[in-house]
């Protein structure tokens, strides 16, 4: 009974959410069909959000620490005025084409800029001030790249976290694997820097909402 109440109530959601634009819908297929995990793939739901918060902060500069197929980075593109830029960092060069191919069709390729390899070699080399930095790459790193990138975030930006729940197994005592302690670890910090702002959103995997004061 539950997992259908689950299912009705995601469907309401989406009904009464700004509807999926056809490119990423084209990509959500693309990326079930032909990568592996697709359940990583951020969803309209996610990719909304993003933009949306984009537009709330008027961001222009924007950073992506995991690409994946592109979904969140065409989004947040959508959500920039022209002008603007999406910085988006993966470490798979396997996803090169699918990513390339999407960002070409999507209306928005001159506000993205893709970059392939790691994101702790790469961030050093961008001469950028960000207004709003998402976060969805190596769990067990979270709070490296916290750390990489938060004194190139302007005072009043936003650091967004995806999987902070990690399916719930923060809070299951026998789940203690790499990435759910790298997960651990980083919620613990966030939660004790005085530097910012956080609240902890339960939006698909968990969000974490933090705002550098």
């Amino acid at each position: 009974m539950k997992a259908d109440m689950d299912l009705e109530l995601e469907a309401y959601i989406t009904e009464h959410s700004e509807k999926e634009p056809a490119i990423l819908a084209e990509l959500d297929r693309a990326t079930h069909l032909n990568v592996m995990r697709p359940r990583m793939l951020s969803g309209n739901l996610q990719g909304q959000f993003l933009k949306m918060l984009c537009e709330m902060i008027q961001a222009r500069r924007v950073l992506e620490i995991g690409t994946y197929t592109g979904y969140a980075a065409i989004s947040m593109a959508m959500g920039i005025p022209a002008g603007g830029m999406v910085h988006t960092i993966d470490i798979n060069d396997e996803l090169e084409d699918i990513v390339r191919d999407f960002v070409h069709r999507s209306g928005v390729e001159e506000r993205i800029c893709f970059h392939v390899g790691d994101a702790c070699e790469v961030i050093p080399r961008l001469d950028e001030v960000f207004d709003l930095v998402f976060i969805d790459a190596d769990k067990r790193q979270y709070l490296d790249y916290y750390r990489l990138v938060f004194d190139r975030v302007r005072p009043g930006g936003m650091i967004v976290a995806d999987d902070v729940l990690w399916d719930g197994k923060v809070v299951d005592t026998q789940s203690r694997d790499a990435q759910t302690r790298g997960i651990l670890e980083f919620n613990d910090f966030i939660q004790s820097d005085s530097r910012v702002e956080n609240i902890l959103l339960p939006v698909r995997h968990g969000l974490m909402l933090i705002r550098k004061k």
